[in-house]
This record gives C-alpha cells, structure tokens and sequence, in this order.
C-alpha cells in the first residue's frame, strides 16, 4: 500500500514539474522573441553555430541555447508523462487523446522552432510557434488535473453544464485563442510602442489610427477588451447559475483574474516603453495560463456533453 501511494506522488510530481517546464518553454520562447536571440545559434538546428560546445559566447546566444535546453529537457518529460498517463490512468475518458496531443504538439513544436532556425525568423512561423506551444502547455496541464481528479482533490466528475454555457466556453476559447495571434501581429510587426498612450492611441485624441502599426496596436486592445468584457459576463453568468459547482465557479473565476493581470501587464508595457523586459513576459506568461485553465473549462463542457448524451441514451 505505501508502495502504491509513493508512485501516485512520484506520478504528481513528474505531471506538476512537467507542466512547469512546458511554462519556462512557453515563456522562454518570448525571451527569444523580445531579445532577438533568435539568430543567436546562427543557422543551425540542433547545434549552435554547428558546434555541439560553442567556442564564441554572446549574450544571444546563451538565451537562444538555454531556451533549445529547457525545450530539450521539456520533451523528454512530457513523453515520460504520456506514457505513463497513458498506462496508469488510461481508464479516464480524456486521458489518452490528452497524451496523444502532448506529444504531437510538441513535436510540432520542435519542427516550427527549427523551422525559425534554418529558414529565417518569419513572423508568420513565430506566431504560429506560439501558438502552438499554446496548446502544448494547457495539454500537459490538462494531464496533470486529470491525475489529481483521481485523488478525488477536487470534485469535476458530477458537473453538469447546459448546452447553451457550454457553447459560450467553446466560442470564448476560440476567441481567446485568436487575440493571442492578434497580440502576436502586433509583436512581429513591431507595433508595441506604435501608441504611447492608454486606453486611446495618443495624448487623449480620439482621431483613428494614422498609420497601420497604430491600427494593429489598437485592433488588439479592441480585440482584448471585448474578451474581457466576454469573460466578465460569463463569470457572472457561472456565479448565478452554477454557483454550487465549485470547479466550475473556480476556473472562471481563474481565467478572469489572469485576464485582469494580463491586461494590467499590457499597459504596465505601454507606459514602460518596454524598458523592462520582465513585463512583456508577465503579459505572455498570463494569457498562457488564461488559455490553460479556459481549456479544463473546455474538458468539463465535453465532458458534461457526452455524460448528457450517455444519459438520454440510457433513457
């Protein structure tokens, strides 16, 4: 019996760190962006500068090498935790897509990375990168919830969520999903500082964006606040008619906090001039976790469908 609980906890401790290096991953990939150490390795793909030891060190280069490292580490771990996952709690409904997804996600991760490396850093690549380093991150925190569901930590297998609901956690997740790429726009095509005022473009003027950077920077900030007001709605929503659901009221409650700390991070970069680079990082970081938590909330809503469609065949 101790034997079985000290692999349950060794299990939990793989799922929790691995979800926390696909984070540094996460994060680490915006380091590159932000600092331009995408060029730090050169051209080549494992190797840095075709050196397995690089003989010449930059400042470039040791955060492009640290971010292929953690990456490198994160795979290993990640593939170590579908196995697992896969074995020892496959009996779960959403296990083994989860892991499928993990791994293929993350090489697709690794492919886009390289890509940037050998054929140039295109902003399409970049972005794309993200994006699915995105929804490699939530499928590994997936993972992990579902590992300590089974200890009955928390109580997600009796939520019952109506079609209606679950159709708004569908579409704001897609939602989501798309302001990321618009925050992306605005990164690669350099339009962070294109307006250096806050909520307006500049100096309080309500004229329209004069040029297209000022247009991408304020179609994002349009973009982000409808999903906040989106968000705020549909706690409220939750809070009214699912109040006795507490995994429910927790994740929205979740999401919506990190969206508030996300956007105070994108003003904090407005103001700042980006001079410290620690806050465009807490932006990335935030809308990362955001994403991650709509997702369970995404995993309750499927489940709550199919448990619906069990029943009423049952019936």
């Amino acid at each position: 019996m101790e034997k079985v609980i000290e692999v349950q906890k060794l299990f939990k401790a793989l799922a929790v760190v691995t979800s926390f290096v696909m984070l540094f991953v996460l994060i680490g990939g915006s380091l590159v962006t932000k600092t331009g150490s995408g060029d730090g390795c050169g051209d080549s793909w494992p190797l840095c500068n075709g050196e397995l030891i690089p003989s010449q060190i930059t400042f470039e280069l040791i955060i492009e090498l640290s971010h292929r490292l953690v990456s490198g580490t994160a795979g290993i771990l990640v593939i170590i935790l579908a196995i697992w996952s896969w074995k020892r709690i496959g009996h779960i409904r959403e296990t083994k897509f989860l892991a499928s997804m993990s791994v293929i996600f993350l090489i697709a991760q690794a492919l886009f990375g390289a890509a940037a490396v050998v054929w140039g850093q295109s902003d399409t690549v970049l972005a794309i990168h993200f994006g699915i380093s995105l929804i490699s991150f939530a499928t590994v925190l997936l993972l992990t919830l579902l590992i300590f569901e089974v200890d009955k930590k928390f109580d997600a297998k009796s939520v019952v969520i109506a079609k209606g609901m679950r159709m708004q956690i569908y579409a704001l997740i897609v939602y989501l999903y798309a302001v990321v790429y618009t925050g992306a726009l605005v990164r690669h095509t350099n339009s962070s500082l294109a307006c250096q005022d806050f909520p307006l473009c500049t100096n309080g003027s309500f004229s329209l964006p004069a040029t297209m950077y000022e247009w991408v920077q304020m179609g994002h900030r349009l973009a982000a606040l409808i999903l906040f007001v989106w968000t705020f709605v549909l706690m409220i929503k939750v809070y009214k008619q699912y109040r006795d659901q507490k995994v429910l009221v927790y994740s929205i409650t979740t999401t919506f906090i990190l969206l508030c700390l996300q956007a105070l991070s994108g003003i904090a970069t407005v103001f700042t001039l980006m001079n410290y680079i620690v806050i465009p990082l807490m932006h990335a970081l935030f809308v990362s976790c955001a994403f991650a938590v709509l997702s369970y909330l995404v995993l309750l809503a499927n489940r709550s469908s199919k448990n619906e469609k069990e029943q009423n065949r049952a019936a």
